[in-house]
């Protein structure tokens, strides 16, 4: 018989804390995605084939639905996408009201199709608090209508019930602690989150941190809400707690975590069911550019992919649908609200998204067509340094770059670089980390080449976007709007312990 003790025993102490540590934290973040939202208001609504197409192409794995079409759900069937399903508002109040009604809806719209169509979750309603509040009432009753109605056909252990909520209803929002759910909603609000609870379901919050930036007059600063890195004394500091919070959603997020537990509920996850930016707005919406909705999303990835978790949740990745795949150009309302998709019908990336400071491209442009460039502004001797470096150990051939060659002119280190930097990537075939630089140089999707210097051409090769677990994606590396290849080491620093412990 083994006995421990003095510092085997901590050691055995320490394995076991080691093993319970990361199974919680697995079990936690082993469902976590990224997915996408279609909406169909568009003028030339590509056929349900033609959609799921592009879902294919471009890896996404996870989508939302703004109704229950069938066009879509049959086009979808076979192919492993996870969907959730949408009740759209005009049929929530006949649902709430006819356990039947509810019935005949899950029948029609989820018996009929699954498991072909692997449909994951059902959205009832959408922002019904704002959006139809003569149907607020009901919600919870329609919730548990359509339950039973999944229990009936023995599908609920497959199918979770939930219903998108606007973060507008979690009221003194920051410092997040002090987060609660708008009192005059708690008669819903309290049974909703004990249906949560009960069916092991998640709460659905929009998150829009671009709404927050325009409607804060000037609070909110703009990196702020893009998730761009800021200097230690510019983080939001949570006076209650002591945490640092970097960004917008993040801190919505532990603000909905905290206004539940204000409730007395705390095993309710959060899921993120819309977040975005838009690409293009009026004059009156300056910040609604191609550029910020590249960064927002870009950031929003890579904190998803990263598992970077929010300051009271670390290293546990909130599931989020960006909105959206299209852009809707017959969606009423502002220029905005038109321009917040990925792609136009044609499936023609509106920007290609990026995962910002290492070269990664998620956003697949269908041509490929990404350039890696001197950044605007960079340091002109770290420009010089990263451009002797590419034509020396780097092993580009500059020889275009000698007086008298067709990339010579302009004669200045910007240029040199961009011709440098850019063949580098080129030659490295597009890897992670290949357009970097220690931070001097970025990615494009615009051609630099000028007059007779051309630079590398497309290469064909495949992009990826939205792939559907976390796991999958580190072993391979408000309004109405609508894992763990990082574990592998752990295994063998318990392999490691218990050397040490039986020694």
């Amino acid at each position: 018989m083994i006995k421990f003790g003095g510092k085997s025993m901590k050691l055995l102490q320490l394995v076991i804390l080691v093993v319970v540590s990361v199974s919680l934290v697995v079990s936690a973040d082993e469902d976590a995605f990224l997915g996408v939202n279609i909406g169909t208001d568009l003028s030339d609504m590509p056929h349900p084939t033609q959609v799921v197409a592009l879902l294919k192409a471009q890896q996404i794995r996870h989508i939302r639905l703004y109704d229950a079409d069938r066009g879509m759900l049959l086009a979808l069937a076979n192919t492993g996408i996870k969907v959730a399903v949408t009740i759209p508002n005009e049929q929530l109040l006949g649902i709430g009201q006819s356990n039947a009604t509810a019935a005949h809806w899950v029948a029609q719209n989820i018996v009929a199709h699954y498991p072909a169509t692997n449909i994951t979750t059902i959205c009832v309603g959408s922002e019904v608090f704002d959006s139809l509040p003569n149907a607020v009432p009901i919600l919870v009753t329609a919730l548990k209508f359509i339950q039973g109605a999944l229990v009936a056909s023995r599908l609920d252990r497959q199918i979770k019930v939930s219903t998108p909520l606007a973060s507008t209803i979690i009221l003194d929002s920051f410092p997040p602690s002090q987060a609660f759910f708008n009192r005059s909603l708690n008669p819903v609000m309290v049974p909703l989150l004990k249906f949560l609870q009960s069916t092991g379901s998640s709460l659905m919050l929009n998150i829009y941190p671009y709404y927050d930036y325009m409607n804060s007059n000037g609070v909110i600063p703009l990196d702020y809400a893009l998730f761009n890195p800021l200097p230690a004394n510019k983080e939001a500091v949570d006076a209650n707690t002591l945490l640092h919070y970097t960004n917008v959603f993040d801190a919505m997020v532990d603000a909905a975590y905290y206004a539940m537990a204000f409730l007395n509920v705390t095993n309710v996850p959060v899921i993120v069911t819309e977040s975005g930016w838009p690409s293009k707005g009026d004059t009156k919406e300056p910040d609604a550019t191609l550029d910020n909705a590249n960064t927002y999303n870009s950031n929003l990835i890579k904190h998803i992919i990263n598992q970077t978790g929010t300051p009271k949740h670390p290293g546990i990745p909130v599931s989020t649908y960006i909105y959206e795949l299209y852009n809707e150009d017959t969606k009423p309302g502002s220029v905005s609200e038109k321009n917040w998709g990925l792609f136009d019908p044609n499936g023609k990336p509106i920007y290609t998204l990026q995962l910002a400071g290492s070269g990664r491209t998620f956003a697949n442009d269908t041509a490929n067509q990404t350039h890696c460039i001197a950044k605007e502004g960079a340091d002109s001797k770290m420009l010089q340094a990263a451009l002797d470096w590419a034509c020396g150990p780097g092993k580009v051939n500059c020889s275009a770059l000698l007086q008298g060659q067709p990339c010579y002119e302009p004669d200045n280190v910007a240029s040199h670089a961009t011709f440098a930097f850019d063949s580098y990537y080129h030659m490295m075939g597009k890897g992670d980390g290949t357009c970097d630089f220690n931070g001097v140089a970025m990615l494009t999707t615009t051609d630099p080449s000028h007059g007779s210097c051309q630079f590398f051409a497309s290469d064909g090769m495949n992009g990826t976007f939205l792939n559907s677990t976390l796991s999958d994606m580190n072993s391979t590396s408000s309004s109405t709007r609508r894992g763990h290849s990082g574990y592998a080491g752990v295994g063998l620093l318990i392999k490691a312990l218990l050397a040490v412990l039986f020694l």
